[in-house]
């Protein structure tokens, strides 16, 4: 199917795409990696007067440490994430979330900012985001503010972002102890939408087996309306050791907290059993990557995480 007809411009600075969104609002849909916007044009689920491809625009690219913040700009893609080797350690989670999206032709072209801005609630970085706090940096000519991730999704294909604004970077705080984190996803075949994906991020202090959580963040994907943050589980895990009894009440939490769909991939309880058995999962793997040394669960037995017993690429 051809989409229906519009103009298109491939402005060359941010100002001129801002004049742009404030002058045409609902009219203008951005064009950053073109992986979720295309297939929609194509099937005219979404119709613009106009296309506006900041391709061209310079600053939107790149992954960059400053002041304890992580920032990941708007038109850095997935293969970009996957290839900063650096993010093991922090950022664990981010590292095993990119590998996971799509297949590489998609990774190759699409972009963090652009599936955020899709919102699409099987979209793998909204729970990534969720897990570690992110920010979303929203620009228009009326000026620029900052969104935290849990306003910013809010509801299927839905966020915070109006008309006028473009999403110019994210901005994730760096956690100042001892990180570990991962991304567990249940999919059909590689390449797949996840059936249930979970995203875990840890930061213990002390050492050893005297270590105890000081910040957690778990977010779900593909069990809601929108990734959600599972915050009865973050909070149950503060202050405590991350033995197997403290992670399994945890992942229990999770569970509870998620609210999947019964369809062709699987019934609502085979889905929120994934997302205890997955958080339990990361959790083990988050807290070992973080330097805990009690032994790994016994649910970890024959499992092998992204980066775990490997080189994480």
């Amino acid at each position: 199917m051809f989409p229906a007809a519009f103009d298109y411009v491939a402005p060359q600075t941010m100002d001129e795409v801002l004049a742009l969104l404030a002058e045409r609002g609902d009219e203008a849909k951005v064009l950053a990696g073109g992986q979720s916007l295309i297939p929609l044009l194509k099937l005219r689920f979404a119709s613009p007067a106009l296309l506006v491809d900041i391709g061209r625009v310079p600053g939107l690219t790149g992954i960059g440490r400053d002041n304890g913040t992580l920032t990941v700009r708007a038109r850095t893609r997935h293969i970009d994430v996957e290839a900063a080797h650096d993010l093991r350690g922090s950022f664990g989670v981010l590292h095993d979330a990119a590998p996971q999206i799509s297949d590489p032709l998609i990774r190759n072209m699409g972009t963090v900012g652009g599936s955020l801005c899709h919102a699409d609630p099987a979209g793998d970085w909204g729970a990534v985001m969720l897990a570690t706090g992110a920010e979303m940096t929203l620009r228009s000519v009326r000026g620029e503010r900052r969104v935290h991730i849990t306003d910013f999704l809010q509801g299927p294909f839905t966020t915070a972002l109006e008309p006028d604004e473009l999403l110019t970077d994210v901005r994730i705080p760096v956690p100042g102890g001892q990180t570990g984190g991962t991304y567990l996803k249940l999919e059909r075949k590689v390449g797949d939408f996840a059936t249930v994906a979970v995203a875990v991020h840890l930061v213990l202090e002390g050492g050893g087996g005297d270590a105890r959580i000081a910040g957690a963040g778990i977010g779900l994907c593909a069990v809601g309306p929108h990734s959600l943050k599972a915050t009865d589980a973050e909070a149950s895990l503060l202050g405590r050791p991350p033995t197997a009894e403290v992670i399994a009440e945890a992942a229990r939490l999770a569970a509870a907290a998620a609210s999947p769909k019964s369809d062709v991939r699987g019934s609502a309880d085979y889905k929120r059993d994934v997302v205890r058995i997955f958080v339990e999962r990361g959790l083990a793997i988050a807290a070992e990557r973080a330097g805990w040394h009690q032994g790994p669960s016994p649910r970890l037995w024959g499992f092998t995480a992204p980066g775990v017993g490997g080189d994480g690429a």
